[in-house]
């Protein structure tokens, strides 16, 4: 075999090894991109109960997926509901407020963010606190903090929350018990 042949033999079989690697990559993800895709889902979560989308809500869950406040509730059309429930009561209360004031809103945030991802499966830990202005002067104020405990599920490249538990620390029965919760 001349040199330019085995020239061309090494560089095939550098490329075949290079196409195989980039194949196989591209239909795993790693960490990183698990990671940012649940966070992206956490975050989606969060501005679609603030804004109470309860489609958007509800489409965070899988569809036996259970959410667990205090009650649970089980299921993407029952959560859907409850989120749904909780906009109306919203507009309720805002068509009846004849003060002048705006609207009270509230906004939720999540931070210590905890992540362990097996395969098409991750559980998670973080804290979540609330900021809202229901009071006269309509200024913000910190009103309630706890965490989630997540257990989450990837189907079809996309993560779902097939169970989020909310410890609500200003509620005595939804109040965490335990020690630290992140492992």
């Amino acid at each position: 075999m001349g040199k330019a042949a085995m020239t061309i033999l090494v560089c095939a079989m550098a490329g075949l090894i290079f196409a195989s690697a980039v194949s196989s990559r591209s239909t795993e993800s790693s960490y990183g991109e698990d990671r940012a895709l649940i966070e992206d889902l956490q975050a989606r979560y969060m501005f679609a109960l603030d804004f109470k989308d309860a489609d958007t809500y509800a489409s965070t869950f899988t569809q036996d997926g259970v959410l667990d406040y205090g009650p649970a509730v089980r299921g993407r059309e029952a959560i859907r509901k409850l989120i749904a429930d909780m906009g109306k009561r919203d507009q309720d209360r805002a068509a009846q407020d004849g003060s002048g004031r705006r609207p009270a809103v509230g906004r939720h945030n999540i931070s210590n963010i905890v992540i362990k991802i097996d395969g098409n499966k991750a559980v998670g830990r973080a804290y979540w606190f609330h900021y809202g202005n229901n009071n006269p002067t309509r200024t913000a104020t910190l009103d309630s903090f706890g965490h989630y405990e997540d257990e989450m599920v990837k189907v079809d490249g996309k993560w779902f929350f097939s169970k989020r538990k909310i410890y609500n620390e200003q509620v005595a029965d939804w109040a965490f018990r335990g020690g630290n919760p992140a492992w």
